[in-house]
């Protein structure tokens, strides 16, 4: 090792950051978003009033429908209206290698719902962990850049002489890159255990997808046997083969609700209408750390209980733990709020780093940038602002785009990318602070537009209040710093002027002293 161990970690965290630290300021963006997915699919969906529902009814008529439009599914799922989820759900197996077939349904009617067709908040759910891209590839693609941002989080640690000073340091008077390593040092440090946690949690949320090795070799690939055992889910029944009618489903709900306190979630009926069938009632997860559903299983025919989901042993009451730790399910109102802002810090220490690298490379003064530097501040300007206008553009499509229109979803989703690679490749064509102020400027105007075109185009009055003082307030964070770049180069021109005039007063004395002095009126 040519140079010491402290100036190789820095090297090790400058360059891990850099090459992950697009993706992941997307990640963090979109997983900071996700604690209010809730809030955020509710407001996606302004036709939907938010209430409670009566469970067993709901799960009669999600399996009504099922019955009718997925007769020979080998599986039904209906999920329950929840307080903040006012529709039911439906989905059905055809076989295992053919995607999951989905319906949104009217709670009082069991019609297909008038609501608006959109992924809501689970857009971004789905683009934190799967980058909305084939689940395996996504996941890997996530899972590997988390990994090098793990290392690029425990070098940065290493590097750091001063942990404590930093929560009080911040020069924002100084040189650009000191104002830039401060502001990332800070944002860093006084979040570190949860950019700690949330990463690591968040690898390990997968590790069975990426390490799959110790399953396959003590189950021999029967994978299911793994998830049952870790008291995950029930035992899949094989089909009989045998047509039989099965037995009311509300008797066999009401019996699974009096021995769980825990709101009803799902309802699951394997092989339906078959005389190996079973039903199956989910609960949502008690409160506490752990990550795991309540789950009783009855026989779709007789009604007999075949199997109840059992206490999960250590090992995977840690894995649990740690799952339910990384989304917050366990939070109330206020911690969330904390995980909330902790996530914007951790997006913040990304952005700031990513900066950095850029600043610490500025070419001298008459000096053209080259080529990586170049692309470096593209993609800077691409993914931290760029990413922001897509999440708003997904937003005003979402209340622009025509109720019925077909693959509606769809739609929604190629405005958040559509706009996104806009934003990436209109700075590529303007001089590069100007790009920082027109992006920022345009990112907080369409922020500051969705609370107005919301409405515009609803009849909801104030019943999303939080949510569009959200926006306002982003819109106003972002405008606020588009003026601040405009500002700065205002004044550095301000200063260029000056520091000219000055040159030339300057010039114009030296002159007039030399004239004076060719004349003999004062003495060299």
């Amino acid at each position: 090792m040519r140079q010491g161990f402290r100036q190789s970690m820095a090297w090790l965290h400058t360059w891990a950051g850099l090459v992950t630290g697009w993706l992941m300021f997307a990640v963090f963006v979109t997983g900071t978003a996700t604690y209010y997915r809730a809030d955020i699919s509710l407001w996606m969906r302004p036709e939907l009033r938010a209430g409670p529902a009566e469970p067993a009814p709901a799960a009669e008529r999600g399996l009504a429908y099922l019955k009718t439009h997925a007769p020979k599914a080998m599986a039904w799922y209906v999920s329950l209206p929840q307080p903040d989820r006012p529709l039911i759900g439906v989905y059905w197996m055809d076989n295992l290698e053919a995607p999951l077939g989905q319906a949104t349904l009217d709670v009082e009617t069991g019609a297909p719902t008038v609501a608006r067709e959109t992924q809501g908040g689970d857009f971004l759910y789905r683009f934190h962990y799967e980058l909305q891209m084939m689940p395996v590839l996504g996941r890997w693609i996530v899972g590997g850049a988390a990994m090098i941002l793990l290392i690029a989080l425990i070098s940065g640690i290493v590097t750091h002489r001063r942990i404590f000073a930093d929560f009080f340091t911040f020069r924002r008077d100084k040189a650009p890159q000191r104002g830039w390593l401060d502001a990332h040092n800070v944002t860093g440090v006084l979040a570190l255990p949860f950019h700690l946690m949330i990463t690591y949690t968040g690898i390990v949320t997968l590790g069975v997808m990426y390490m799959p090795w110790g399953v396959t070799a003590a189950y021999k690939g029967d994978d299911m046997r793994f998830y049952v055992e870790a008291a995950q889910t029930t035992t899949w029944r094989p089909a009989a083969g045998r047509t039989a009618e099965a037995a009311p489903v509300t008797p066999l709900l009401a019996r699974a609700q009096a021995e769980v306190s825990e709101p009803l979630e799902m309802v699951i009926v394997n092989n339906p209408g078959d005389a190996n069938a079973t039903v199956v009632a989910v609960f949502e997860e008690p409160h506490g750390l752990a990550h795991q559903h309540p789950q009783i299983a009855f026989d779709a025919v007789s009604g007999a209980v075949v199997e109840r989901v059992g206490t999960m042993k250590p090992a995977a009451h840690v894995f649990t733990s740690f799952t339910g730790l990384h989304e917050a399910h366990f939070a109330s109102a206020p911690l969330r709020l904390l995980f909330f802002l902790c996530g914007l810090m951790g997006s913040a220490t990304i952005a700031t780093g990513l900066v950095l690298w850029s600043v610490a490379r500025m070419p001298k003064a008459g000096e053209a940038p080259g080529l990586g530097l170049r692309l470096v501040r593209g993609l800077n300007i691409g993914t931290i602002l760029g990413l922001p206008i897509g999440i708003a553009s997904l937003f005003l499509a979402n209340r622009l785009l025509p109720v019925d229109l077909a693959h509606r979803a769809t739609w929604e989703g190629g405005a958040f990318f559509g706009a996104w690679t806009l934003a990436a490749l209109v700075p590529l064509a303007r001089p590069h602070r100007r790009a920082w102020a027109e992006m920022g400027l345009a990112a907080g105007l369409l922020f500051g537009a969705v609370p107005v075109v919301s409405a515009l185009t609803t009849d909801r009055g104030l019943d999303f209040l939080g949510f569009d003082a959200a926006m306002l307030g982003l819109g106003l964070v972002l405008a606020l710093g588009a003026r601040k770049v405009g500002l700065y180069e205002g004044r550095r021109q301000v200063a260029s002027t000056a520091m000219a005039r000055d040159d030339l007063a300057r010039k114009g004395f030296v002159k007039a002293k030399g004239l004076v002095k060719a004349k003999g009126l004062v003495k060299a």
